[in-house]
């Protein structure tokens, strides 16, 4: 792994350990989210813990994060495909495991749609409406990503270009992101089966 690689993982996890979901939640008077509802900082525990508002905020922000972290990589490596991977799925564990915030962190998704958004928008948008009929159908926002997660791999290798397959690196990084976002969803899908889990409200 060249130094050029290595720069893009150390940014990429820096920038996805910016815990803007606990930000918010301090700012709408929350002390610690992950004491509060699920105890994730992502923007679902957000929106059902202090609004629409500050839920969107944070949902917007994280994925802001995750695209900045792969622009970053795109500026540093010159297009080349390593970086660019290795920076995104940095963000995301960034994301899940925070420096800051002693590696307790969020599910992951919010951000690992701003960092497939930028290397290939049309599979994440039309993954994306699989979350979107989920919530209409269910209203479970966990079994919503738990789903998108699960079908981003073969949305990437369908669509990623017209007549492409994404690069090799490309691959292994939404594999190894689905494969995470899974993982830490793993007490809400235990939830999902036992018929536990609750569906989605808002704090009005």
């Amino acid at each position: 792994m060249n130094a050029t690689a290595i720069a893009a993982i150390a940014a990429g996890y820096l920038l996805g350990s910016i815990p803007f979901g606990y930000l918010i939640a301090r700012l709408a008077g929350i002390r610690d989210i992950r004491r509060t509802g699920s105890g994730n900082i992502g923007a679902t525990n957000l929106a059902r813990s202090a609004g629409f508002g500050p839920g969107i905020a944070t949902l917007l922000l994280d994925a802001g994060k995750g695209a900045a972290a792969v622009w970053l990589a795109i500026r540093l490596g010159h297009g080349f495909s390593l970086p660019i991977a290795a920076a995104g799925l940095a963000a995301i564990v960034g994301h899940m495991y925070p420096v800051w915030l002693r590696f307790r962190g969020g599910r992951g998704v919010a951000t690992a749609i701003g960092v497939f958004l930028m290397i290939a928008p049309l599979a994440v948008a039309l993954d994306l409406l699989v979350w979107i009929a989920s919530m209409a159908i269910w209203r479970y926002a966990s079994l919503s990503s738990i789903l998108w997660a699960a079908l981003l791999p073969l949305a990437m290798y369908w669509l990623y270009a017209p007549g492409l397959h994404p690069a090799p690196d490309v691959s292994v990084a939404v594999v190894l992101a689905a494969v995470l976002i899974l993982w830490r969803h793993r007490e809400n899908l235990r939830r999902l089966v036992a018929g536990t889990e609750p569906r989605m409200t808002f704090r009005r």
